[in-house]
């Protein structure tokens, strides 16, 4: 049975160890689609799991991994023949079942959908988790019934992978958007990206009061902890936030007053077991929306090789935009 290259956790006395390595089919979970991946990502989760920094992963040995590309390589279900294109996001792949960081992969059809058609294997893992939590976020507010005309939309994080491809999402959909982020440097990627105003992160990140000045009507956070309080502090009567993320913390160190006193809301975003039907839905956006040569700014190409050591990058925020892993 041919092998493949993987990377590969492990659990050890201490923690847990990660390590490139061989597997043979005979490695990989129960499922009825085999896959021959073609790209995957670099996502933050991956970087708490690759560096164990957080427990992600609850099952071991374990490929990481959240989503992947590749082509249909076997199998069993009739919604797929070998040399479909396809894709997978979340369901737990590179947390409970072994994920996308490796040539080969195995899982359940319930979790593939074809690559949208008018994106390239490249560009489809350039969007990733990342622009797909980011595409839910706008889908979120957009059935809350913000629009343009109520007033501006934030983004937090601007620079990372939700936050960039928030900010390109936002643009499209018409919203004089807010860049936050604490990389000054990057103020001209981001307002390439279709940033109108950037502001210091600084102004969030700290405690604050429970009610501030009214600055926005939407916003998409992936930050959370105080950043997330500060943003719906300052959120416009009857605007909303969309949460999907926590570099800064879990918590959220915030009180009652925006919900009760301006019908702020605070809304969920879950790509992990989001039902496929939203995922389509989102994925079809995607496609008609963005800007390929923009996804292409935002997106720094490396090889399997390199995947372990750009893990710390991204949780140090390091890494701007979207690392695409190429196994070729």
């Amino acid at each position: 049975m041919a092998d493949f290259r993987a990377i590969l956790i492990e659990k050890t006395a201490t923690g847990t160890s990660c390590a490139l390595t061989r597997l043979d089919e005979a490695s990989l979970m129960p499922g009825d689609v085999t896959v021959r991946v073609s790209h995957s990502t670099i996502n933050f989760k991956d970087g708490l799991a690759i560096t164990g920094k957080s427990p992600v992963v609850r099952r071991f040995p374990m490929v990481p991994g959240i989503d992947f590309v590749g082509t249909v390589a076997q199998s069993s279900d009739d919604r797929f023949r070998v040399g479909d294109a396809v894709v997978l996001t979340g369901w737990g792949v590179g947390e409970t079942h072994m994920g996308g960081l490796a040539e080969m992969a195995r899982v359940k059809g319930d979790w593939l959908l074809p690559v949208p058609r008018g994106l390239s294997a490249a560009q489809t893992m350039a969007i990733g988790t990342a622009g797909l939590t980011a595409m839910l976020a706008l889908l979120a507010l957009e059935r809350h019934g913000l629009t343009p005309a109520e007033g501006p939309a934030l983004v937090t994080g601007a620079a990372g992978g939700v936050g960039s491809i928030a900010l390109m999402a936002l643009k499209k959909a018409g919203f004089h958007v807010i860049a936050s982020t604490g990389r000054p440097a990057e103020a001209a990627f981001l307002k390439d990206l279709g940033a109108d105003e950037i502001i210091d992160r600084a102004e969030l990140s700290a405690p604050g009061r429970p009610l501030g000045k009214e600055r926005w009507a939407a916003a998409i956070d992936a930050v959370g902890s105080h950043t997330l309080a500060n943003v719906l502090a300052q959120t416009r009567y009857g605007g909303a936030v969309a949460a999907c993320g926590l570099a800064q913390g879990m918590d959220l160190p915030t009180s009652v007053a925006p919900f009760i006193l301006r019908g702020v809301s605070l809304l969920g975003i879950d790509s992990v077991m989001c039902p496929p039907a939203l995922r389509r839905m989102a994925w079809q956006r995607i496609a008609s929306d963005l800007d390929p040569q923009r996804v292409a700014m935002l997106t720094t190409v490396i090889g399997l090789d390199d995947a372990m050591a750009s893990a710390e990058a991204i949780l140090a925020g390091k890494v701007r935009g979207r690392l695409v892993v190429d196994m070729a």
